[in-house]
């Protein structure tokens, strides 16, 4: 929570481990780029003399002597009524520059109240741990989330001044039931938005709707609260945060606090085949992992130690080891020389996978530190997470394989080294689970670990890419139409629409408005527009589309768990093999009308990857440039998925043992693209015979995918896309890529509008891959739903290379860049 001094650390351990790591030949040739992120001393400030005595006596005591500079400026802006973005680096106290004016207000005003947003239950537990440790009598600060108890429900409502909640529950909770929190309401005085660099995409989209009715509600009650944000450091995080908020805000951005010293490792796990090692450790389905084996036999393939040949990838593509493998190996190395680790793995089975992986690895090397290893990740009961948070907090777990879930603000302090298993999909949130290790000043150590992935692969060999850019901005479009019109639903059920409450909802709310009348989902009257169904609309922020799905064990009953709608096609289908606490089960049968999947406990020794058929229709075109046989679009289409089948993958190797059908229905999804479309004549020019179109594109399509998260907010998973020799609505060879959400999430956009650096990169990223044919590190997809099949390599570099050629040359009609 707060800012106290560097501590004096011995940053030997840490600094000793990474020397060992470069000093290890498995490990030498793997470490790309080691980056020193040097100390840096802070600039302390005065206590504000308007800040409350008792307040400032118990942040004292907490260890936090003075603020920095960045920490009284953002709260003087609160306390005079101004809306502010608190834009700093990971551990530099931003809370205190929230929690000091808020506080100093509710001790203040009794009648008065604040709310603070954090998008996950975690960070708002640890929120009231903070709040509450300062013993303050005056303020009764209460969590109210989806774990709140009916009966404590009402406390909060009638008693609380400090309310801890998240986007979710103010859309369900607390908005439609604003009559009951009508005392609340009109003491509201402060909105406090932590982390508001996550919300981007279709779930900043709805945030923002979110917080516009909120505006509008309280408006109702007479109030006008301020709006205290705080978010890693992102690009323009004023024009962010006012998007999200509707209102306009200060900027505080200069970061006074300390920090320690960090040794920033990128580092490529090996071909397999490459270099010799310990014993395989499994991937985590979505790569494909393998041992560590011997050098290359007379025919190119590796051998293990054993003599028996190396299996290959897809379409006999060489494979590099896992970063889950290597990540799990790192963890328990890092563990055994007692330094306290993170590892932030892309999935919630990889959490599992690698906390598995390093407990075997150190039940050979240190039987004694294996209970001191675990998981963390969604899906687990509260009383799980609950568990778990406070045995890493303790430092009784020594490490812990997490998702992004343990990304945000938790405060851990104590954490020397993070291990960061694939690029997690924007240098912020990089630069966020870094700075985990080393929050009380200490040396830290951070690891990039590439996944067998084109922006991984990129990122690891160009460090300029890492160190040297700025951090992105947050991408989301609070005007989509598909997250405008179900928030104006919600707003018309909780107070009628009024003209006056247009303008807040922006630009595209008459429109959206007009059409929710013709379809009879409100109704005009003289004093507004009223929802006319007896039932609250049902809007689903987090765009997985549905209910999640309960994992039940069948010979139990036992409710394991749960796993999003949207993802529950391709990962608990009847045969997918399901992880939970380093047990292994098998999904019987998935029951989609029920929203739940039974499972048998099972222990494999393979996994499952589900395999999905992908069409695509243009809607409509709304921004276009021409070039000499090329054409570059932005607009509406309409994508038919189909989870088809799975293959059943060893997890010692990836190698692919069957595939077997599934019948699942088709979804449908309306949203946004970029594409491309090149002539025959270009073709020919490239010297891309017919016959290998296909995959020339194909491969294009892949390696744009991979590195479009270089140029837009998103990862790789929030996209999707499609490539043919021939698309019946462009008469063209083309290259679709589109937004994986409904009505879009601003991506397809930011690729249109940087189209060229963002072809030029997959040029180079491909044409950069030792690889003879295509491997996942340039133009494999871990998500194809064709199995990798067609691809040519060279093809693609000569048709990106075309490409390339007409776009820099002058344009009829070019895309015109525009601040957003």
């Amino acid at each position: 929570m707060g800012s106290p001094a560097v501590t004096e650390h011995d940053p030997a351990r840490v600094g000793t481990v990474l020397n060992r790591l470069a000093r290890d030949s498995r490990r030498a040739a793997n470490i790309t780029h080691v980056e020193s992120v040097p100390a840096r001393r802070g600039q302390p400030a005065a206590w504000p003399e308007w800040a409350d005595p008792l307040l400032v006596s118990r942040l004292r005591a907490a260890g936090i002597e003075q603020p920095w500079t960045h920490q009284v400026e953002a709260a003087r802006a609160a306390h005079e009524g101004r809306g502010v973005v608190l834009a700093t680096g990971t551990a530099s106290g931003k809370s205190v520059g929230y929690l000091l004016p808020v506080l100093t207000r509710l001790l203040a005003e009794p009648s008065s109240r604040a709310i603070y947003l954090a998008p996950t239950k975690a960070l708002a537990n640890d929120q009231l741990r903070s709040v509450r440790s300062l013993m303050l009598t005056g303020v009764r600060a209460s969590t109210y989330d989806g774990d709140t108890p009916g009966p404590e429900r009402e406390w909060v409502r009638a008693h609380a001044t400090f309310v801890l909640t998240n986007p979710d529950m103010l859309h369900r909770g607390i908005l439609p039931a604003h009559r009951r929190w009508a005392p609340f309401l009109r003491g509201l005085r402060f909105v406090i938005v932590d982390e508001c660099h996550g919300y981007r995409g279709v779930f900043g989209a709805h945030v923002a709707q979110i917080l516009r009715r909120l505006r509008r509600v309280c408006a109702r009650y007479g109030t006008r609260p301020v709006f205290v944000l705080a978010s890693a450091t992102v690009a323009d995080p004023g024009l962010s945060a006012s998007r999200l908020t509707g209102v306009d805000v200060d900027v505080v951005d200069a970061d006074a606090s300390p920090r320690g010293p960090m040794d920033f490792a990128l580092y490529e796990p090996p071909l397999l085949g490459v270099r010799a090692g310990r014993p395989s450790t499994p991937a985590d389905g979505t790569e494909v992992g393998g041992p560590d084996v011997g050098g290359p036999d007379v025919d190119g393939a590796g051998v293990d130690g054993a003599g028996a040949p190396v299996p290959h990838g897809e379409n006999d593509a060489p494979v590099r080891r896992a970063a889950t493998a290597e990540s799990a190996d790192l963890l328990a190395d890092l563990v055994a020389e007692g330094v306290r680790t993170l590892v932030f793995v892309r999935s919630r089975r990889a959490a599992e996978v690698v906390a598995a992986a390093a407990r075997r690895g150190l039940g050979e090397a240190a039987p004694e530190l294996v209970e001191r290893v675990a998981a963390y990740r969604a899906g687990y009961l509260p009383e799980e997470r609950r568990s778990l948070e406070g045995r890493l907090r303790t430092g009784e777990l020594l490490g812990v394989a997490a998702t992004s879930a343990l990304e945000l603000g938790v405060d851990i302090s104590g954490l020397d080294a993070t291990v960061i298993a694939g690029f997690p999909g924007t240098l912020a949130s990089l630069w966020q689970q870094a700075g985990r290790a080393g929050r009380t000043g200490q040396a830290a150590l951070a690891v990039l670990v590439a996944r067998d992935d084109p922006l991984d692969t990129y990122l690891v060999h160009h460090p300029e890419a890492v160190f040297g850019r700025p951090i992105e901005a947050s991408v989301f479009d609070p005007d989509n139409p598909y997250v405008l019109m179900p928030h104006l639903e919600c707003a018309a059920s909780e107070l009628p629409l009024t003209e006056d409450d247009l303008e807040l909802f922006g630009p595209g709310a008459r429109a959206a408005v007009d059409d929710l009348v013709r379809r009879g989902r409100l109704r005009r009257r003289p004093t507004g527009w009223f929802w006319t169904q007896r039932h609250r609309p049902d809007v689903d922020i987090r765009g997985v589309g549905g209910p999640p799905v309960r994992i039940v064990e069948t010979a139990t009953g036992r409710l394991l768990g749960t796993v999003d709608a949207a993802t529950s096609h391709s990962t608990v289908h009847a045969g997918a093999v399901y992880l939970h606490q380093g047990a292994s089960f098998i999904v019987n049968e998935l029951d989609l009308d029920d929203a739940v999947a039974f499972v048998d406990a099972a222990t494999p020794d393979w996994t499952t990857v589900a395999r999905e058929h992908t069409d695509i229709r243009v809607v409509e075109s709304t921004r276009s440039a021409r070039f000499a046989d090329v054409e570059i679009h932005l607009g509406t289409v309409e994508v038919t998925n189909q989870v088809i089948a799975f293959q059943r993958r060893r997890l010692t190797t990836g190698e692919v043992l069957g595939q077997e059908p599934l019948d699942l229905p088709p979804r449908q999804l309306r949203t946004r693209a970029v594409w491309y479309t090149v002539t025959d004549e270009l073709l020919a020019a490239a010297q891309i015979e017919p016959a290998d179109v296909p995959g020339a594109v194909h491969a294009a399509e892949h390696a744009a995918i991979g590195l479009l998260p270089l140029f837009a907010t998103c990862d790789r998973w929030d996209i999707g896309g499609v490539s043919t020799d021939l698309h019946p609505d462009t008469g063209r060879t083309s290259v679709f890529v589109y937004d994986g959400h409904a009505g879009g999430a601003g991506f397809a956009e930011r690729g249109f509008l940087r189209v060229a650096n963002w072809l030029r990169a997959t040029r180079d990223a491909v044409a950069a891959c030792e690889c003879p044919a295509g491997c996942p590190s340039c133009v494999q997809s871990p998500k194809c739903g064709n199995g990798n099949e067609p691809l040519e390599k060279a093809a693609a570099v000569r048709l990106l290379d075309a490409v390339l050629a007409a776009v820099d040359g002058d344009p009829a009609d070019p895309p015109s860049p525009r601040r957003e």
